[in-house]
């Protein structure tokens, strides 16, 4: 039975299991790396004192947190709110996915995720999972990957096509790759999207993948 309970504070309870070795902060308040990830998570978060990850961030740095948020202390800013549905997946899907390789070049990588989707995927962010890509005349167009990870849960992301590659069924055959090979192994699927990208929702509907909850990334900042 798969612990979908955890994916209500999912960044913490990454650190906590598969991603222990990534965790940086004290007992209650952890981040990844700020070239992995720029996630922090707390045990409480709505009696965290977000104050205690300051040794390990610098002035200026913009961190997510997803669920809940605290009380920010006055030397952080909320920056903005991305409303999410955050959806589950544990059946393997019938869609076939010929054209997906696994990748090994982090600045093919780098180029596409930050033209699609800029400031969520850095320098060793592929460290956190294995990332896929289909490529058309030898360019990379297409990429999807795995991010946090819970014991027996593993979050699908960075799920991105090149702008003049879209249509093409690749994102579906990126993201069934990865269900199947984890399905396989065991383990369950979540991932995220921003509530108003219907594109993005009928894509991991046929996939199988349901509704689990609506869910909410908090951008802030620390400004001393």
């Amino acid at each position: 039975m798969h612990n979908y309970a955890a994916l209500d504070n999912p960044v913490w309870h990454a650190l906590q299991t598969t991603h222990k070795a990534f965790a940086q902060g004290t007992e209650r308040v952890q981040r990844y790396p700020a070239d992995t990830l720029q996630f922090v998570g707390c045990a409480d978060p709505l009696r965290a004192d977000l104050n205690e990850i300051l040794p390990w961030t610098a002035v200026g740095e913009k961190m997510i947190m997803i669920g809940e948020l605290p009380v920010l202390p006055s030397n952080w800013t909320l920056l903005r709110q991305l409303d999410c549905i955050q959806m589950i997946c544990d059946e393997p899907t019938s869609v076939a996915s010929p054209d997906v390789v696994q990748l090994d070049n982090v600045e093919e990588m780098l180029a596409l995720v930050n033209l699609v989707q800029p400031g969520f995927f850095y320098k060793h962010t592929p460290l956190l999972g294995t990332y896929y890509g289909i490529y058309q005349e030898g360019q990379l167009v297409a990429i999807a990957g795995e991010r946090t990870k819970i014991t027996g849960l593993v979050e699908v992301s960075a799920v991105c096509t090149h702008p003049e590659f879209t249509g093409r069924g690749y994102a579906q055959q990126l993201v069934a790759h990865i269900v199947n090979k984890q399905v396989a192994e065991g383990n369950a699927l979540y991932l995220h999207f921003l509530t108003n990208n219907e594109r993005a929702r009928k894509v991991y509907e046929r996939l199988g993948f349901r509704d689990r909850r609506p869910i909410v990334f908090w951008e802030i900042v620390r400004n001393t």
